[in-house]
């Protein structure tokens, strides 16, 4: 009956993984259920081996004299779709086989046999999501779940059987989502997204550069294509085809450009390369990422009481205050081969006129090299050469035997004076971490205009660094008059902040927005990419909107 699980099962090996401290000490022997409700349970799965966790579902309908739980659709469409989303992301084959088997039996109706399956995936998930603290951010990023998850907290399991019992199943399933709107409104993405799988869905191969006036060569498919990815109304696409428009007009420009807003791409309706092949992503590829990002909601924070987020892949940065967003500024970020990290800290003081101590890898692989080349560099740039950071005396660069010495074996260290030179600008945001990574203001604001900003060395560049300085002081209590005075004087002042605020970089690559439009965003670190998988699985639960 279940040769489609079968299959999937036989590519996933199990391993134990340690369980966590806590969750050994809190999990109950095996010898406290009866041997009678194991055997229950091994007679109602829908094969042999396939329920993991046999001892606590056995406990579990022991409790209930044997008799179904899952008697709230709702209960059972919320669990198949949380389950549906982590297949879809592609990052467990163990919940790809679920998501099968659910679906198998629910259409089966073989109560028992769905039940105990649904209440063995109910407490995987849980498993799952109290992994992602440690876990997440190895699974969401590059990798994916390859050990055997371990069985649910006994907290969680008598919350699951507290919940059962007063017939709040659905409830207690609704919460292990992301506390956030947007997995909602992400799951309605994907729902219509396997809406138009089915559907004609033809590439743009027209090379070059497509501009306005350009002759198209295939014009239907460029014009189905728009509109099957929202961008071109169903009117306006049957005039054009009525009418057989050959060339790119100004009705296809506006909505390439609308599409190039919806993937951060610079918005000039020329079909270049990289619109090409957004325009030709598979509709299973955009499901994919969709799926994979609705996980990561699970990492990111969702209070907005007090925050600065930098999401990485939109180059972009927000200041939450009083849960009202104050500011919004581009960013830019670190180059992907000195990526910037996902790191939480605290931003507890901003640094007017800052100096800068070169990190060691920047100096030997960066300006090093320059110096070889110029040995007037460091003196243009106004570094200053230091015996060592603690305090170190001052190097003349002329004392230094520069044919002797290498970036490998320089014994040195750089700091850059404060100035309009200086890397970091005028304003320093200090984000204590063991990354070493903060905000700061920078000279080169030309790279603020393009679309793709993945330059730094991993630090984070603020375009409105100016105005998120008087923003996070005024909300200090400094006088505006401190803080001209302060952007005057060429020293260096670090001003506390009166609160701390929390500062966290994520990684989001698609989201819908206010308006109810699906963003996607370049996979600059190619975090998105994942196993190949034999298989998509489909959403059950489209009514599920709640």
């Amino acid at each position: 009956m279940f040769s489609a699980r079968t299959l999937i099962k036989a590519l996933f090996v199990y391993v134990a993984m340690p369980l966590a401290a806590n969750a050994l000490e809190t999990m109950e022997s095996p010898n406290s259920v009866s041997k009678e409700a194991v055997l229950w349970v091994k007679q109602a799965e829908p094969e042999p081996g396939v329920v993991n966790f046999t001892y606590d579902v056995a406990k579990i309908y022991e409790y209930f004299s044997y008799a179904p739980i899952w008697h709230d659709y709702r209960a059972k469409d919320e669990l198949e779709t949380q389950i549906n989303i982590i297949s879809l992301a592609g990052i467990s084959q163990d919940f790809e086989w679920r998501a099968v088997i659910l679906r198998q039996l629910r259409a089966s109706g073989d109560w028992r046999a769905y039940d105990v399956f649904a209440t063995d995936s109910l407490l995987a998930l849980i498993g799952y999501i109290e992994s992602i603290p440690e876990f997440g951010k190895s699974w969401y990023f590059g990798t994916d779940i390859s050990d055997a998850l371990p069985r649910p907290t006994l907290t969680q399991t008598n919350n699951l059987i507290v919940s059962a019992s007063r017939n709040e199943l659905y409830d207690f399933v609704f919460k292990l989502r992301p506390d956030t709107p947007q997995y909602r409104e992400m799951a309605k993405a994907i729902v219509a997204l396997q809406d138009q799988e089915s559907m004609y869905w033809p590439k743009v191969t027209q090379g070059g550069l497509i501009k306005h006036g350009a002759k198209l060569e295939n014009p239907d498919n460029l014009i189905t294509n728009l509109e099957r990815q929202g961008v071109l109304s169903t009117y306006d696409a049957q005039r054009l085809k009525i009418e057989q428009v050959g060339f790119y007009n100004a009705v296809l420009v506006e909505a390439v450009k609308r599409f190039q807003e919806r993937h951060g791409l610079k918005r000039d309706g020329v079909i270049g390369n990289k619109t090409r092949r957004w325009l030709n992503m598979s509709v299973n590829s955009r499901i994919q990422i969709l799926a994979l990002n609705m996980e990561r909601l699970r990492l990111w924070p969702t209070d907005r009481e007090k925050i600065i987020l930098v999401n990485i892949p939109n180059y972009e940065m927000e200041l939450w205050m009083d849960s009202q967003l104050v500011l919004d500024s581009k960013v830019v970020v670190g180059r992907p081969s000195r990526r910037t990290p996902l790191f939480e800290s605290r931003l507890d003081s901003v640094v007017f006129n800052p100096s800068w101590n070169v990190p060691v890898k920047i100096m030997r692989e960066d300006i090093l090299p320059k110096v070889q080349q110029d040995n007037e560099y460091l003196d243009k740039h106004s570094y200053t050469v230091l015996s060592s950071w603690v305090n170190g005396s001052v190097i003349s660069s002329e004392e230094i035997d520069w044919e002797s010495v290498s970036p490998n074996n320089f014994p040195y260290r750089l700091q850059q004076s404060p100035g309009n030179f200086n890397a970091l600008g005028r304003y320093k945001f200090n984000t204590p971490n063991g990354n070493a990574i903060y905000l700061h203001d920078t000279p080169a604001k030309g790279l603020f205009s393009k679309s793709r900003r993945a330059y730094s060395s991993g630090c984070i560049r603020v375009q409105k660094a100016e105005i998120l300085a008087q923003v996070l002081l005024s909300r200090s209590g400094l006088e505006f008059g401190d803080y001209e005075y302060y952007q005057r004087i060429p020293e260096t002042k670090w001003v506390s902040l009166r609160k701390k605020i929390p500062v966290h970089t994520i990684y989001q690559t698609a989201w819908v927005n206010d308006d109810g439009e699906v963003q996607f965003r370049e996979d600059v670190y190619h975090y998105d990419a994942r196993p190949k998988r034999n298989a998509a699985f489909s959403l059950t639960a489209k009514n599920q909107q709640s």
